[in-house]
């Protein structure tokens, strides 16, 4: 029997310099310009140093060589993990929802000329049908191809950027006060639970001296990118930032000499889209993942929970197809404390989890 894939520490840096940023990049910016203003960059500066934190932990936790399920059980029992396996799947399922339908809205408005039928997203689903099936372990390769493919290209996105904005925009800073910043902060909790997503790769990371250190500062890096961003964004729209969706694919068509070369920005974006198709699969993968701890991982068992995770979340899309912006207020507004809770304190309080001692059996 082969032993189970691992995922290298270079592997996971990757995954959380590269890729993890890459679900801030798409309404997150217009979110926060709406809330914040000019300050969008502090109101993201502190989501991002609550998730570093977050981070740290969850990997620090990879140190005892135990899954989710394992450390649950060993400080609970077995009941108590399979309930907990059951909680963390229905938040991942929850928190699938906005990634996936901003990336449905994202290749309708970025990649179409007309509004495509809702039948031309179906292949997203067959893929994450295919992708559930697998151990969340082996997809240490994709981590490995996609994190340099997004580096590069999201430096050229940069490149072409810079020279266009404004960044005297983002002054004065702090003039929308800190309600304005707090306020940036609770509303775009949705994309930040990044230290969740690290929780179903315990007992999966090959886990080295110091990689909690170098996760979080690989994982600072990444929300560093994302406060340049961010700056740019607001320095080339400022009052108009609100209404600017998908960003990642707006600020570089702005670049001169796109009118002699054409939108050469495409290629990158392209390839930033590639790798967030799999970013926005993440939760519902890690989801899957959890399943597979709780109940077993057979293939009969592994088609099941893919197909029932797909289905649900598939169903709700449709139900919810023009009623995105009700549902993203609801959820960003009225239970935007799930994500902090999941987040954030999760990985935390999972830090201070001991081992049952074992009763003694009387002679």
């Amino acid at each position: 029997m082969t032993a189970p894939a691992k995922i290298a520490p270079r592997q996971l840096l990757f995954f959380l310099a590269c890729l993890a940023p890459l679900s801030k990049l798409i309404l997150l910016p217009a979110q926060l310009a709406a809330e914040a203003k000019n300050d969008l960059w502090l109101s993201a500066l502190c989501s991002l140093a609550v998730e570093t934190a977050a981070v740290f932990a969850a990997v620090l936790l990879s140190k005892r060589s135990l899954s989710f399920f394992a450390l649950l059980e060993r400080a609970f029992g077995r009941l108590a993990a399979v309930c907990g396996c059951i909680v963390l799947s229905l938040f991942f399922l929850f928190a699938a929802y906005v990634p996936l339908f901003e990336q449905k809205l994202m290749v309708q408005s970025v990649f179409y000329d007309t509004l495509p039928s809702d039948l031309l997203f179906a292949p997203f689903f067959l893929i994450s049908v295919y992708f559930c099936l697998k151990p969340l372990g082996c997809f240490g390769r994709i981590f490995d191809l996609l994190g340099p493919l997004t580096a590069i290209a999201f430096f050229f996105l940069i490149l072409f950027s810079a020279g266009e904005a404004d960044l005297s925009a983002l002054a004065p800073v702090g003039i929308t006060g800190a309600r304005g910043v707090f306020s940036g902060v609770l509303r775009t909790t949705a994309w930040f639970f990044d230290g969740a997503l690290l929780l179903p790769l315990l007992g999966k990371i090959e886990y080295k001296k110091g990689l909690a250190w170098k996760s979080a500062a690989a994982y600072g890096a990444g929300g560093a990118a994302v406060l340049l961003f961010l700056a740019l964004f607001y320095g080339i729209f400022q009052d108009i930032a609100p209404v600017q969706f998908f960003a990642f694919s707006k600020t570089a068509k702005y670049f001169p000499a796109i009118h002699l070369l054409g939108r050469i920005d495409y290629i990158f974006i392209y390839a930033m889209a590639l790798a967030m198709v799999f970013v926005s699969l993440f939760p519902m993968l890690s989801a899957a993942e959890l399943l597979k701890q709780a109940f077993g991982e057979s293939k009969p068992r592994c088609l099941l929970y893919s197909l029932l995770l797909n289905g649900a979340i598939a169903a709700v899309s449709t139900v919810l197809s023009f009623s995105f912006p009700a549902a993203e207020r609801f959820i960003t507004r009225t239970l935007f404390w799930i994500f902090p809770l999941f987040g954030a304190a999760l990985p935390a309080l999972l830090l201070l989890l001991r081992e049952r001692l074992p009763r003694r059996r009387s002679r």
